[in-house]
């Protein structure tokens, strides 16, 4: 306790509100409408591939091996896409131009602000924004009947997790990015995992060597929990999916936040 009463006495002044505070204001003074414009794409995806092409599907085994529709098959899994790219462009190119062209971070840490409280805030406008996007569509797919249990409610919270996670190792990857041409890795990155992460297609489609690699990727591991969450199917692997989150999101907030150190404070 000691040792990390000195960590957090040397990387934080106890106001990472100052930080939220602005978010906030940039949100309501500039970007609502991209804000808002996130939250339409996993619907759209879910209207054309678990309807349209839902319809030519049929059902798909779900977890457990229970029978249930394509749509309710894809949409715990566009929940937990929708949660990471959200987390993931408001930590990326944001925090890019901010750290770059702003200058806004060195700015903040001249004053008693520390590390933790400029990651900490941005990390938490990065879940607000998850959290919007989870809330929006977690009444969609309810709405339309996808989800078999209230253990569906759970999947708001496990979406800021998720969130939580992407977001804090996006902003730590940001900070060693120097040219917008460099930006264009995180869609390479980000476009092939969610082809490959289970999202349109069960795992089991996939040559045995190709799914121990997909077992690895974060995504995996929330698209799994949440539709484990959708219908109230709980194993031991369910324990698996939510520890990776949780070491995902204390790393990645140990990690941004000595990257922002290293960067600022030498």
């Amino acid at each position: 306790m000691t040792a990390l009463s000195g960590w957090l006495a040397a990387n934080s002044s106890g106001n990472a509100g100052a930080v939220i505070e602005r978010g906030f204001k940039v949100i309501r003074n500039q970007n609502w409408l991209i804000v808002l414009s996130g939250f339409f794409e996993p619907v759209f995806y879910l209207l054309s591939m678990g309807l349209g092409l839902g319809a030519l599907i049929g059902t798909v085994s779900g977890p457990g091996g229970t029978p249930i529709s394509y749509a309710a098959f894809i949409a715990p899994a566009l929940l937990a896409t929708s949660a990471m790219n959200g987390a993931i462009y408001d930590s990326t190119w944001n925090v890019f131009f901010k750290l770059r062209f702003a200058n806004l971070y060195q700015g903040m840490l001249a004053t008693p602000l520390g590390p933790l409280d400029v990651a900490a805030g941005e990390i938490f406008m990065a879940l607000f924004r998850g959290f919007l996007y989870a809330l929006g569509f977690t009444a969609v797919i309810a709405v339309m009947g996808l989800t078999t249990s209230w253990w569906a409610l759970a999947m708001i919270p496990v979406a800021l997790l998720i969130a939580l996670g992407f977001a804090a190792f996006g902003m730590a990857i940001t900070s060693y990015f120097t040219t917008f041409q460099q930006m264009d890795w995180i869609n390479i990155a980000l476009l092939p995992m969610f082809m490959f992460s289970a999202t349109l297609f069960p795992i089991a489609v996939f040559p045995q060597a190709v799914q121990w690699f997909i077992m690895v990727l974060p995504l995996w591991h929330g698209v799994e929990l949440m539709r484990q969450l959708s219908v109230g199917h709980f194993e031991a692997s369910t324990w698996v999916h939510l520890g990776y989150f949780l070491v995902m999101s204390v790393a990645g907030v140990g990690f941004t936040t000595r990257r922002l150190r290293s960067l600022f404070l030498r």
